[in-house]
């Protein structure tokens, strides 16, 4: 019998274990629902929502009708992160599931890992997330992208086309002006 065996295999059980847990702290079932505190929106501020925490979020009203940020954060992770990520945040072959992501992440911590990027490889995973903290496309409307998210996480945002959505404020416009800078 070969000896190394044991070892082996409880390396990779160890290994796989902690492949769960890290993917199971972002990419599991979400920690809380729409109407939960961590992301229930509390106050508007020129068309942005926010939690009582200060945090970005979503505002969908009883007709289905949603907030211009959560619209611009379904066109623009339609436009940059579906290519990788699949429809919806739903995951593909090439990328995993990232609808979860924003219910299980830090808001800094989601805002980090797709600015600086991420690289993970060891014996139960290779995955490498490129930064996009240099694409206008991305980080002019990350918050977005993030609310976005954050509404199909917890499942307040089914799949598809949003139906209905409030026009962008003057506001929104400007500060999208000035990032972009046109």
């Amino acid at each position: 019998m070969n000896k190394k065996l044991p070892i082996t295999l409880a390396a990779l059980l160890i290994a796989g274990a902690a492949f769960a847990q890290d993917m199971a702290l972002h990419d599991g079932p979400p920690k809380f629902g729409p109407d939960d505190p961590e992301v229930k929106a509390a106050y508007e501020e020129d068309g942005r929502w926010y939690t009582a925490d200060d945090l970005p979020t979503f505002n969908i009203e009883d007709d289905g009708t949603i907030d211009w940020m959560t619209y611009s954060g379904f066109r623009r992770y339609h436009s940059e992160c579906h290519v990788c990520h699949g429809p919806d945040g739903e995951g593909s072959s090439y990328a995993p599931k990232i609808k979860f992501s924003a219910v299980n992440m830090d808001y800094y911590d989601f805002y980090a890992v797709v600015a600086d990027g991420r690289k993970k490889v060891d014996a139960a995973e290779n995955s490498v997330m490129p930064a996009f903290g240099d694409n206008p496309n991305v980080m002019c409307y990350l918050q977005d992208i993030y609310v976005y998210l954050l509404a199909r996480g917890t499942d307040a945002l089914p799949r598809g086309r949003p139906k209905a959505r409030v026009d962008k404020s003057d506001v929104i416009r400007e500060d999208e002006n000035n990032c972009l800078g046109t």
